[in-house]
């Protein structure tokens, strides 16, 4: 039998392509992350201008970031669940499109209802993101990549919060906010034609594989996955959002800048370890980072008066922290399989969850029994969390 040598050339160059690593996929992917977490965390740093710019208090002016939480917790799992069935490109676009037409209300609206309306829509947008990324980037590589694709694509979040959100803030009290929800508009209109270009489409879930939602939850792994988010992301934020008040016990109140610095750059190097390790180590990995995080705590609690030591425990804090998304996702997705997107929502919301209760329970906290409990407190979850991790690892699929 004569082989044509044309088409064995074409099949080797498939097959080339097929075992090549999409990295201008898996970026678009990234920065729609990156505009996602910026678009809710900017305002936080750009609240006295906000609030002169709208004519209202600085504490009504935060609420622009309530409502854009409100949106995503409330949208992510019944949309997700929703939009299975859809397309997944043309509904990202559809994501993406409703970040340009929200965002840019909100750089032109002197109006305070209808930024907070608009905020609260692009957070219905942020929920829907959020449910289908890890999925997406799991369908576009061969099973031996799914996690460090997964690690790509994650990789704006801990991006935006390291540079994106001290440059927004930067270029806000240099030009104005209106500037920079400006600008997040301009890069997303770059970012709707990187899609169309590079981001490959797959079809949604058939109806025969939409599982109901309360079979997704009691698939095995899933409660024990999602109850190590919500333990672990309640301990970062007790810290992390009153990081202020505990940096005074230190005299580094002053430097909460320097501080959030190292904490971004060691998150940026934690998902970059995470990326190189999370197809051989999922396990292991969430195992040693959140016993790191454990570690963490304690040296931040022994040492909260040595400056040194709270550099380096920042430092290990973020480095344990930055590939969380990614382990927690990639469990999750491990365990839920097919019903991946689902899944994700409810990590959405565990995680929106983590973030509320953090808040409240640090201001608790802060009020009953001081700053000096913080530490203490963060170690108590993270040991929780630790054994949650190395006693259910038979049931999980990690």
């Amino acid at each position: 039998m004569k082989v044509d040598p044309s088409a064995a050339a074409r099949q080797r160059t498939e097959s080339v392509l097929a075992n090549r690593f999409p990295w201008a996929g898996l970026l678009a992917l990234a920065m729609a992350g990156f505009i996602c977490i910026l678009t809710e965390t900017l305002p936080a740093g750009l609240l006295p201008y906000i609030s002169e710019g709208l004519g209202v208090s600085e504490a009504l002016a935060g609420q622009l970031v309530t409502l854009y939480a409100l949106g995503s917790l409330a949208a992510a799992i019944p949309l997700t669940a929703l939009t299975r069935g859809w397309r997944r490109r043309p509904l990202l676009l559809g994501c993406l499109l409703g970040f340009l037409v929200f965002n840019t209300i909100t750089a032109l609206s002197d109006h305070y209802m209808l930024t907070l309306a608009a905020r609260l829509l692009a957070g219905v947008c942020a929920g829907v993101l959020w449910g289908m990324i890890a999925g997406y980037a799991r369908r576009m590589v061969p099973d031996a990549w799914k996690g460090r694709a997964m690690a790509v694509a994650m990789v704006g979040t801990p991006l935006a919060l390291a540079l994106g959100v001290p440059l927004g803030t930067f270029l806000g009290i240099w030009v104005g906010w209106r500037w920079v929800f400006g600008v997040m508009s301009l890069l997303t209109i770059a970012l709707l034609a990187w899609v169309f270009w590079k981001l490959p489409d797959f079809p949604g879930q058939t109806a025969r594989q939409r599982l109901p939602l309360r079979k997704v939850f009691t698939l095995r792994g899933i409660r024990p996955i999602l109850g190590i988010v919500l333990l672990w992301v309640i301990a970062h934020n007790v810290l992390y959002t009153y990081i202020t008040p505990y940096l005074e016990q230190s005299g580094l109140a002053g430097r909460v800048d320097m501080i959030l610095l190292v904490f971004g750059l060691a998150s940026v190097a934690g998902i970059g370890l995470t990326g190189l390790l999370i197809d051989r180590r999922l396990h292991r990995l969430i195992v040693l980072s959140t016993s790191g995080f454990a570690a963490a705590s304690l040296a931040l609690g022994i040492g909260s008066e040595q400056p040194l030591i709270v550099y380096v425990g920042v430092a290990v804090w973020g480095l344990t922290f930055g590939g969380a998304p990614t382990l927690l996702q990639t469990a999750l997705a491990e365990s839920a399989g097919e019903n991946a997107d689902v899944a994700q929502a409810m990590l959405v919301t565990a995680w929106n969850l983590g973030i509320g209760g953090g808040g409240l329970a640090g201001g608790i906290l802060l009020e009953s029994l001081g700053v000096a409990s913080f530490s203490w407190t963060v170690l108590v979850l993270m040991l929780l969390a630790t054994a949650t991790a190395l006693f259910t690892r038979s049931s999980v699929r990690m």
